[in-house]
């Protein structure tokens, strides 16, 4: 990153931590059985996004950045699949909202690669 930008400037940080709180909220109407399983991977995962971009963004180079910022994006595809899994065994629980979110993250997250990539 530039200079003084700082990376809760980039507005791919501001829509992942969006996710995180949507997780966190969407996760709350799941049995309390879940607590320790989809629940915990889910927040753990949603949560890392955000913490990876922040992170990396702070490394120094664009490399590392990079580095940082394909971490990001597995632990999205780590959410996904674990929102398929919930949409699956939980259908009543209202998950459209963290699925858009999630899209335009990773399309953020890819097209923030490809940028710094050149």
């Amino acid at each position: 990153m530039s200079g003084s930008r700082s990376f809760k400037d980039l507005t791919v940080w501001q829509r992942s931590i969006e996710l995180a709180n949507e997780i966190y909220i969407m996760t709350r109407a799941f049995p309390q059985a879940e607590t320790y399983a989809l629940v915990s991977q889910l927040r753990r995962a949603a949560v890392s996004i955000p913490s990876n971009i922040a992170e990396g963004s702070k490394r120094g180079t664009h490399k590392d950045f990079v580095q940082f910022l394909r971490i990001a994006i597995g632990s999205a595809a780590e959410v996904e699949t674990q929102l398929i899994i919930a949409k699956n065994v939980y259908p009543t629980v209202d998950s459209s909202n963290a699925f858009e979110l999630l899209d335009e993250v990773q399309k953020m997250l890819a097209a923030l690669i490809s940028k710094l990539k050149t």
